[in-house]
C-alpha cells in the first residue's frame, strides 16, 4: 500500500437497489475482511452522506458504469476492488462476439474492434440487440448445430436456453417477452457438451497482484435449477508468467492463454474501461460434431463468486509471504449443513431465490 492509501477506508456497496440479501451481506463480509487484511479501517456500507469527500476505497457487487463511479469517489483502479465501463453492455457478455452484420442494431459506444480481437479465443457466436436481427443470426449459427441463448444481463447461469433448430427459434420469437429480452441483448453461441468451465484472472489489491486459474461446477438451487456452486483455484503471487511457471495442463495453459488476449483486447477496444479485478470464463467441450473446443465465455470485473477464495488467498500470502502458490475453493450450497472442518463462512441465510444459501471458502498448499 502506499502511504496516502493507508487513509483509505473500506466500503462495501451494493450497486442493485433491493439486492437481495446473500448479496448485500457477503459483500460486507468480504469488504470487512479485506479491510482487516490491508490493515485498513472498514467503514461498514456506502452512504452518499456518510462518504462523501472522504478517501475510500470502495468493494462494489457490480462493475460500475458511467457516471456512477464519479458520484461514488472513484477515479481509477486503486479506488476499488471492481471495475469501471463507459457503458453497461462492455460489462456484459455481449462483447464476446459480433453483430450479424453492420446493418445490425447496436448499442451505443459498440466497438467492433473488440470482436475482431477476440474471434480466436471464443466460440462460434453473435450478439443480438433486437427482434429483427434474431432470427437471422440464429438461421447462421444453427448451420453448425445446436446453439445456446444468453441473455446478456443473466447471471449464475440462469436464463439460458438450448435451441436446436430454427422452428424452436421461431417459438422463442413468438413468446409475448421476446421484443423485450432481445432488446435489452442477448448473445446466441454454440453450445458444447461435457463442458468444463475454467476460471482465469488477476487482483490487483494495493501493492499486490494475484494471478490464478483453476475450474468452476455448478450446483442445484431449492428449484432444482443448476446454477454456480462453487469455483477451485490455484493462485500465485505476480502476473500470469508467474502462473504459468507452474507446472500446468496444456489445457489449463490454453485457457489462461486465451483469457490473455480476452484482457488486453478489453483495454485495447476500451480504453476508458479500468478494473482491478479481472476474472474470466473459459469454456472447454466438445461441438455437435465432437472435435474439441474452447473460448472466453464472459469477463467479471466485479465481485464474483470466487472472490472470497481470492481474499483468502490474500490473507495466506499476507501470512506468509514467502509462500509461492496456495490452492483455495469457495463453495455455494442451498443445502442446510454444518461447516466443514478448517472451512470459513462467508454466508449462511436465506437466498434470492430459495430459502438458505450458505457460502463458504477453504484454502489447501499448493503442493499437499
Amino acid at each position: 500500500m502506499t502511504p496516502t492509501s493507508r487513509r483509505k477506508v473500506v466500503v462495501a456497496h451494493s450497486v442493485r437497489p433491493g439486492a437481495p440479501q446473500h448479496e448485500v451481506q457477503t459483500n460486507k463480509a468480504l469488504a470487512r475482511w479485506l479491510a482487516q487484511i490491508l490493515g485498513l479501517k472498514f467503514g461498514g456500507s456506502y452512504d452518499a452522506e456518510k462518504h462523501r469527500g472522504r478517501d475510500i476505497y470502495l468493494l462494489p457487487t457490480q462493475t460500475l458504469v458511467g457516471a456512477m463511479a464519479r458520484e461514488l469517489g472513484v477515479s481509477g483502479p486503486d479506488d476499488l476492488w471492481g471495475g469501471f465501463v463507459e457503458h453497461d453492455f462492455i460489462c456484459t457478455k455481449a462483447i464476446s462476439h459480433g453483430l450479424r452484420s453492420h446493418q445490425a442494431h447496436a448499442p451505443q459506444g459498440w466497438s467492433p474492434l473488440f470482436s475482431e480481437r477476440v474471434r480466436t479465443v471464443v466460440l462460434d457466436g453473435l450478439s443480438v440487440f433486437a427482434l429483427e436481427d434474431a432470427r437471422p443470426a440464429a438461421e447462421h449459427l444453427l448451420y453448425s448445430g445446436p446453439i445456446r441463448i444468453k441473455p446478456i444481463h443473466a447471471c449464475a447461469g440462469r436464463g439460458q436456453e438450448v435451441i436446436k433448430s430454427l422452428d424452436a427459434f421461431d417459438e422463442i420469437l413468438a413468446r409475448p417477452e421476446a421484443k423485450e429480452l432481445f432488446s435489452d441483448g442477448v448473445v446466441l453461441e454454440q453450445d458444447l457438451s461435457q463442458v468444463v468451465t475454467h476460471s482465469v484472472g488477476q487482483s490487483f489489491i494495493g501493492d499486490r497482484v494475484l494471478s490464478y486459474c483453476g475450474d468452476q461446477y455448478l450446483t442445484e438451487d431449492a428449484h432444482g435449477e443448476e446454477v454456480y456452486g462453487g469455483s477451485n483455484l490455484l493462485v500465485v503471487q505476480g502476473g500470469y508468467e508467474d502462473l504459468l511457471a507452474l507446472d500446468l495442463p496444456d489445457d489449463v495453459r490454453l485457457a489462461i492463454q486465451q483469457a490473455q488476449v480476452f484482457d488486453r483486447a478489453a483495454d485495447e477496444a476500451y480504453p476508458r474501461f479500468y478494473a482491478s479485478r479481472r476474472n474470466y470464463d473459459i469454456a472447454q467441450g466438445l461441438d455437435s460434431e465432437g472435435r474439441p473446443r474452447s473460448g472466453v465465455l464472459e469477463q467479471s470485473w466485479r465481485m464474483g463468486g470466487a472472490s472470497s477464495a481470492e481474499v483468502a488467498a490474500l490473507q495466506s500470502f499476507v501470512n506468509d509471504p514467502s509462500m509461492r502458490a496456495i490452492r483455495v475453493s469457495s463453495v455455494e450450497t442451498y443445502t442446510d449443513q454444518a461447516l466443514p472442518a478448517d472451512a470459513i463462512e462467508v454466508y449462511r441465510g436465506p437466498a434470492e431465490n430459495s430459502d438458505f444459501l450458505l457460502k463458504y471458502v477453504t484454502v489447501k498448499s499448493y503442493d499437499g
